[in-house]
């Protein structure tokens, strides 16, 4: 039996904190391209829907990795492969200054970038909180995945900043130096399990410490979705996340700027109140951490799914040339609920598919970037070929009001591990 020194922090809460400081790099380095569309439509002569092909297969990758590095940080550790994974972005963004064809966009944006981010997605969130904490799960999924969202949006405004004064290269070079910045403090304070240092989790005992698996990544993964995929609920939650990332990382994240430029503001503007949806978006996770540990959850996604609708339906009037009143609210509202639907849908994912679950909550967020993929790519075509995004919009407000309608759906009955 393992005691527990006298420490006036617990190391869970260090092993939050890395990870914390790793989900807001890999977002701010993902949600770039956003910032970069108009800079580089105007000096190549790219199409919004060929961008908007990079950041589809961007979206995609992080969220089809996502599955195989949880299963790949249970055979060599959590540090080694976000390490790895940050090297990766940092190759992927330096690369792009020497491109001049939009395929290596899409290879250096899209794949390796995606790539990158991908092993540092909400996974991770679901590993980390598995394995370091059995009390405050809920607010701790919360504080982190707030973290990996509102940081892609923190960063536009110094991105588009930087972009506007010296080009885009410069803003794409200093991503790749911010990875490379945060490896070395993953590698010194992010360690794998509490038994590495000798302490139990959080808030639990030895028998919350489980034995990792070392063998079989892939195959640890695909037979998790094998047996998750024989469920009902496993479909619902991957629905609704599809929609969830549709209309947010799909939808707002990579053509807010562009839609409200065609309105007439300035894109360090609209980069600014993409920055105020990060910063009320930590409140909104936050809190709905804190509610996942005392409503049922799937009450909260039908709250937070169809709030999101009726606000997407009312986007297309609240646009113009300078910061309503009535936008501010729609950023307000929209921050908070951005991804406040994470906690409640890995609460659940922990609940039907136990020690699972962090695997089975990879091939769900893996949807909901599927979602983000589709979306972002048929903004764009609907841009395009529309000149206005109005049709995209009513869309996902359509949309994300299905997704409430199903979260209902979800049967709250354990689903055995498979073997």
């Amino acid at each position: 039996m393992r005691t527990r020194p006298a420490r006036r922090i617990h190391p869970a809460w260090w092993a939050a904190a890395v990870t914390f400081l790793a989900l807001v790099g890999a977002a701010g380095f993902r949600a770039v391209p956003g910032v970069l569309m108009d800079p580089l439509h105007d000096e190549f002569g790219w199409s919004i829907s060929t961008i908007s092909l990079a950041t589809a297969v961007n979206m995609a990758l992080y969220g089809l990795t996502a599955p195989f590095a949880a299963a790949l940080m249970e055979r060599f550790g959590i540090r080694y492969v976000v390490t790895a994974a940050l090297v990766v972005v940092a190759a992927g963004s330096g690369l792009t200054v020497f491109m001049t064809a939009s395929w290596q966009l899409v290879l250096c944006w899209g794949v390796l970038v995606g790539l990158g981010t991908g092993s540092m997605a909400l996974a991770l969130v679901a590993t980390v909180t598995g394995r370091w904490f059995v009390a405050r799960r809920g607010l701790v999924s919360g504080v982190l995945t707030a973290g990996g969202a509102a940081g892609g949006l923190v960063f536009l405004p110094l991105v588009s900043q930087l972009a506007a004064a010296h080009g885009w290269r410069p803003a794409a070079l200093a991503v790749a130096v911010a990875a490379l910045a945060v490896a070395p403090f993953v590698l010194w304070l992010l360690r794998d399990r509490p038994r590495d240092i000798g302490v139990t989790p959080y808030g639990g005992t030895d028998a919350d410490d489980v034995e990792p698996v070392r063998t079989g990544a892939a195959r640890i993964a695909l037979r998790a979705l094998g047996t998750a995929a024989r469920t009902g609920p496993f479909w619902y939650l991957a629905a609704g996340m599809m929609i969830c990332g549709a209309t947010t990382m799909g939808l707002i994240q990579p053509h807010f700027i562009p839609a409200a430029h065609d309105h007439g503001m300035p894109p360090t503007t609209a980069a600014g109140l993409l920055a105020l949806v990060g910063i009320f978006d930590v409140a909104g996770t936050i809190a709905s951490g804190w509610l996942t540990d005392r409503v049922d959850p799937r009450l909260l996604l039908l709250a937070y799914y169809v709030l999101r609708g009726l606000s997407l339906l009312a986007l297309p009037w609240l646009f113009g040339p300078h910061i309503e009143a009535n936008m501010l609210a729609f950023i307000v509202f929209y921050g908070l609920d951005w991804v406040a639907t994470i906690p409640p849908t890995m609460a659940l994912c922990r609940e039907l598919f136990g020690a699972a679950a962090p695997v089975v909550f990879g091939w769900v967020f893996a949807s909901h970037q599927v979602g983000a993929a589709l979306m972002a790519f048929g903004a764009g075509i609907v841009r395009d070929e529309l000149g206005t995004y109005d049709t995209a919009w009513y869309a996902g407000g359509a949309l994300a009001v299905v997704a409430g309608v199903l979260s209902l759906l979800v049967r709250r009955v354990r689903v055995p591990a498979p073997v």
